[in-house]
C-alpha cells in the first residue's frame, strides 16, 4: 500500500492510473476506522482497479467550539486496517497543504446545507462540500463511496456531482452497526459505558417511528412526539427529531414511504446522529 501526503503527488499518481485505463475508487474518510469504514472500503475494492482511502480531519467542517482537536486520531492503526483490506493508495495530506496560506474558494450548496445537522452547526457543509470537492479534483475517482448513517452528507455531495459536473459515481452503502443496534461512528469512543447503554436509544426510537407507520400512523407529529419520548426516558438531550423527503430534505406533514426520519441528540458531552427510511429499514434494536 502506497502512503502518499502531498497533493501533487496524488494528482499524479491517479492521473497515471487513469491513463493506464484503470478504474479508480475513492473512499474520503477522517479515520479513526471502524467497521463501517472498513465495508466502504471493500466494495470498493470489489468495484475498482486502484482504491484510494483519504484521512483527513478536514478542519472546516468544524464549528467554533466543537471537537476538531480532540476527535479521535490513531494513524497507525487505520495504516494497517487499510492494508488489511486491501486498499491500494492511503492518501493523507496535511491541513497546511489542503488550505495554504491565502485560501479563500469554498463550495456551498443552498437549502441542503440549511437544514439538519446544517442548522445547527453553520458552515459544516461548506466545508464538507469543499473537502468533498478538492478530493475529487486531487484523486479523480470513477467511484465514490459513503456511507447512509452521514445521510445529509450524502445528499449534499449528490448535488456537489450534479452541478458541478463530476464524472463521479456516488455509492451509498447501509449503516453499520453494533450488536446493540447502536450506528457505528468514530465518535461513539467518547461515550462512557453508561452513555453508551443510553445511546441505543436513538436507534430504539427509530425503530418505534418505524413500528408505528407500518401500523398506518402518518401523522409527522405523532411520530415525532413517541421519538422525543424514548429519548427523553433515556436522558439524551434532543437536538433535532425530523422526517423529511428523503431527496430534498424538506419537511413533511404526513410521512410517506421513502421519507427520512433522522435524529441527532446529546448523550453526556457527546452529539451522535442517525437516521432510517420510512418503510425500508429493518432497524432491531436490543
Amino acid at each position: 500500500m502506497e502512503i502518499i501526503s502531498d497533493p501533487g503527488a496524488m494528482r499524479a499518481r491517479a492521473a497515471a492510473a487513469r491513463r493506464a485505463g484503470q478504474r479508480l475508487g475513492l473512499v474520503p474518510t477522517m479515520g479513526y476506522f471502524h467497521e463501517g469504514h472498513l465495508s466502504l472500503m471493500r466494495r470498493a475494492r470489489a468495484e475498482n482497479d486502484v482504491v484510494i482511502v483519504s484521512l483527513f480531519v478536514n478542519p472546516t467542517q468544524f464549528g467554533p467550539g466543537e471537537d476538531f482537536e480532540r476527535y479521535p486520531r490513531d494513524a497507525a492503526g487505520d495504516e494497517a486496517a487499510a492494508k488489511a483490506v486491501g486498499v491500494d493508495v492511503l492518501f493523507t495530506p496535511s491541513a497546511a497543504d489542503m488550505y495554504p496560506p491565502g485560501y479563500a474558494t469554498f463550495v456551498e450548496v443552498a437549502g441542503l446545507s440549511d437544514v439538519l445537522c446544517g442548522a445547527r452547526r453553520p458552515g459544516h457543509f461548506r466545508g464538507v462540500a469543499t473537502v468533498v470537492t478538492k478530493l475529487f479534483q486531487l484523486c479523480r475517482p470513477d467511484a465514490a463511496y459513503f456511507g447512509r448513517k452521514d445521510y445529509q452528507q450524502a445528499v449534499v455531495v449528490k448535488r456537489v456531482i450534479t452541478d458541478l459536473n463530476f464524472d463521479v459515481r456516488l455509492e451509498i452503502l447501509p449503516t453499520v452497526r453494533d450488536a446493540d443496534g447502536l450506528a457505528l461512528s468514530s465518535r461513539n469512543s467518547y461515550l462512557t459505558a453508561e452513555e453508551r447503554t443510553r445511546a441505543t436509544a436513538l436507534v430504539r426510537a427509530l425503530a418505534k417511528a418505524q413500528g408505528l407507520f407500518a401500523a398506518g400512523e402518518k401523522r409527522v407529529s405523532a411520530l415525532k412526539a413517541a421519538m422525543a419520548d424514548i429519548l427523553a426516558a433515556a436522558d439524551a438531550r434532543v437536538d433535532y427529531v425530523e422526517i423529511v423527503d428523503g431527496d430534498t430534505l424538506a419537511p413533511r406533514d404526513a410521512a410517506r414511504p421513502g421519507d427520512l426520519v433522522a435524529v441527532a441528540a446529546y448523550v453526556g458531552r457527546t452529539r451522535l446522529i442517525d437516521n432510517t427510511i420510512l418503510g425500508g429499514d429493518e432497524l432491531e434494536p436490543r
